[in-house]
């Protein structure tokens, strides 16, 4: 599997954000136990000891890979809801970006969810906090939608997860053989997400 383009690295030197794409294919294909430093170096064109010029270890790869990935989701999250103060159109702005960003960076969102456990307890400790955040945030929108009446959930904590089990899966099959693009299948999972919310656009 080759990683597909990305743009999260501007922080980081063009060598390390090819190891850094290197590492995300290799880990989506191999996981991150069966995948070497020699198969990083040799996906970004480098030596094996290429990789310690940029990266302590490969988890430290790992980490860098979760923590920017964490960052970007987050970010888009928030965006998606300061673009409307409606909760109806926040969720659907949500589903709709997050689900496209997990098609359009299919290798690092696979690397970004399933790894997780991979990291050493003090990264894992930082990882989780960005996942609580994202968590908050659709519970709040979805605590918005029920107090204006546009939404009917039982449970926001359930629902949550129903919400992003259904956004996180997209990089479980996505492949650019399939034929939607990321904005068709974002567009479908934003229409899944507010029926089941029970969505009732409100009146007067």
């Amino acid at each position: 599997m080759s990683a597909p383009a990305s743009t999260l690295w501007p922080h980081v030197s063009e060598t390390a954000g090819r190891l850094l794409n290197a590492a995300a294919a290799a880990f989506a294909d191999k996981g991150f136990h069966a995948t070497t430093t020699r198969d990083i170096a040799a996906g970004a064109g480098l030596s094996p000891a290429g990789v310690y010029v940029h990266f302590s270890s490969k988890e430290d790869v790992l980490f860098q890979l979760s923590r920017t990935g964490h960052e970007e989701a987050l970010e888009l999250i928030r965006q998606a809801v300061a673009s409307s103060p409606h909760p109806h159109e926040q969720l659907a702005a949500l589903v709709s970006d997050f689900s496209a960003w997990h098609a359009q960076n299919y290798a690092i969102a696979r690397v970004v969810q399933h790894e997780f456990p991979h990291l050493s307890p003090e990264h894992r400790v930082e990882v989780l906090r960005m996942r609580k955040q994202i968590d908050a945030a659709v519970r709040g929108v979805l605590r918005a939608g029920v107090a204006c009446g546009a939404f009917t959930v039982d449970n926001l904590g359930d629902t949550s997860l129903a919400l992003l089990s259904i956004i996180v899966d997209v990089a479980r099959w996505f492949a650019p053989s399939v034929k939607r693009s990321p904005t068709q299948i974002g567009a479908t999972n934003a229409a899944l997400a507010l029926r089941l919310v029970g969505y009732r656009p409100t009146t007067g």
